[in-house]
């Protein structure tokens, strides 16, 4: 990820006190710059990986979530998020009453409502509606 994408992202995204970024994998820049602001970021994936100091880490399935990872959180966001997730990532975020932020990889479509916002070097969805979630 470029640098100018992700201060633009951590600027955005550190409006909120906590945190999830969902699949974090290799890439914790984003997370790194946030806690370096002060916010509380707890990151996920289905793998384990290291994490900047200051960012939690739970290893999580975003399709069979562990509800608790998620209570307490303004947002969720998912940097290059694949179509097949961003549904359940937007009805985690329903069920906790979060926002959900996310980017796409290259011509990959938003498959949720999403309101896109042009930041520099990426363009950031923003979940516009929420599911039905039983």
């Amino acid at each position: 990820m470029a640098v100018e994408s992700t201060h633009a992202l951590v600027d955005r995204l550190g409006e909120f006190d906590r945190l999830v970024e969902v699949g974090i994998g290799r890439r914790t820049d984003v997370a790194a710059g946030l806690a370096r602001r002060g916010v509380d970021v707890t990151a996920t994936d289905v793998h384990e990986f290291v994490v900047p100091d200051g960012v939690g880490f739970v290893r999580d399935d975003v399709t069979r979530p562990e509800a608790d990872v998620y209570a307490d959180a303004d947002a969720l966001y998912a940097l290059n998020c694949p179509p097949e997730l961003q549904r359940p990532v937007h009805e985690l975020a329903r069920r906790h009453d979060a926002a959900f932020y996310f980017t796409t990889l290259g011509g990959d479509p938003a498959t949720v409502p999403a309101a896109p916002e042009t930041i520099p070097g990426e363009t950031l969805f923003v979940a516009t509606t929420r599911p039905d979630v039983r």
